[in-house]
């Protein structure tokens, strides 16, 4: 018996990955919808003692003997993700990435990513691939997979803050599943970035006929049909995260939330419906974190975990998408009802849509590829 002990893989690069299809966020929306009913079915595998945790990360102390140790800067970090997916994916795969903010005055993106993925069954890579994009997609595709289920059908404005990255790819999952939408209000901190993004939505969804940029969170939210806070900013002081209160918030919004929120008390009540990508994932950062969570995580969802343990939420009232998406929970029960969702970003999301990337790559015969090895040294 001769056995084939040779390994190729494939490299992408952001190129690469945009000619195998990364930027087509209807196809990321449909896969993100594959992947959470995955997710209810129990289906996968991240790390840590539940299975659901957000990855691990290296962070860096204020003060350090080593002088050549990073700095403790906003947004400085390094992370690695894995994660498992079944279904017809049955792939594995890592992301890794390194942030700071500081990049930025370098003409860098705030986090540089890098995803491998793996060959359930031996590990063997299948790619190496660039992964900003990637993780953007992914990332933006969670609202929108949100939307499709909790929005009003006949939603029309979007109410945004953070014209970046992130608002971006919300703004495109929302236009994939919400056909009516024709307003948006922008919210940003540079004139820069703020034109920069009203040239990208004219030249991208002309059906947006209306683009109004405001000043405060409170024109973001009132009269928005869709909300999203996609700005990165300090973490630490909850009262400073960028708060939405009930008296702003209209009659059947739906908000999804995946960057820095506070929620005012009218936010917290019972009748504010509450939904998270995943009540897992939430309950292994409350378990990792220094108490309350939400001034380490500053996603609402940890403040979700921070109410429960207070007592002034039931946890049987957070709802997670794929139950819903299932049909074992409800949708949207009326069309007054007030949805806000958190979006914490899963490893899951980068294996399942990489995975769909990979598969296109390989079909079209794009990439680079590559061996491993003929035969391993050491077996």
């Amino acid at each position: 018996m001769t056995l084939d002990t040779r390994i190729d893989f494939i490299y992408l690069s952001e190129q690469d990955m945009i000619r195998a299809g990364v930027t087509d966020m209807p196809a990321c929306v449909d896969t993100m919808e594959a992947m959470f009913n995955l997710l209810y079915q129990g289906d996968y595998r991240m790390a840590g003692p539940n299975n659901d945790s957000h990855g691990a990360m290296i962070t860096f102390p204020e003060q350090s003997p080593f002088p050549h140790m990073p700095k403790p800067t906003a947004d400085r970090r390094m992370m690695a993700m894995p994660a498992y997916l079944g279904g017809s994916f049955r792939t594995a795969g890592a992301k890794w990435y390194g942030s700071n903010i500081a990049n930025r005055e370098k003409g860098l993106p705030r986090s540089i990513l890098m995803f491998t993925l793996n060959d359930a069954d031996t590990g063997a890579p299948l790619a190496h691939m660039s992964a900003n994009l990637l993780s953007a997609y992914r990332t933006g595709a969670i609202p929108g997979v949100g939307a499709r289920h909790l929005a009003r059908k006949d939603a029309k404005v979007i109410g945004l803050a953070g014209p970046g990255v992130m608002g971006k790819t919300t703004v495109a999952a929302f236009m994939a599943v919400c056909p009516l939408i024709d307003t948006i209000k922008i919210k940003g901190r540079g004139q820069k970035n703020l034109d920069e993004f009203v040239a990208w939505v004219k030249a991208t969804f002309p059906q947006i006929t209306r683009i109004q940029v405001v000043q405060t969170l409170e024109e973001v939210v009132r009269d928005a049909d869709l909300v999203s806070y996609c700005s990165s900013g300090e973490v630490g002081d909850p009262s400073t995260y960028p708060l939405v209160r009930r008296e702003w918030v209209k009659p059947g919004a739906f908000l999804a939330m995946p960057a820095p929120c506070s929620i005012d008390a009218g936010m917290e009540r019972s009748d504010v419906r509450k939904v998270v990508d995943n009540t897992g994932l939430y309950e292994a950062w409350f378990d990792e974190l220094p108490k309350p969570a939400h001034n380490h995580v500053p996603l609402v969802g940890v403040r979700f975990m921070d109410m429960i343990a207070e007592g002034t939420l039931d946890a049987a009232q957070v709802e997670d998408i794929g139950k819903i998406i299932s049909g074992d929970a409800p949708g949207r029960l009326n069309d007054d009802e007030i949805i806000i969702m958190s979006v914490g970003g899963m490893p899951v999301e980068d294996v399942a849509w990489g995975t769909v990337v990979y598969r296109n790559a390989v079909e079209k015969g794009i990439g680079v590829k590559l061996n491993l090895w003929e035969k391993p040294v050491l077996s």
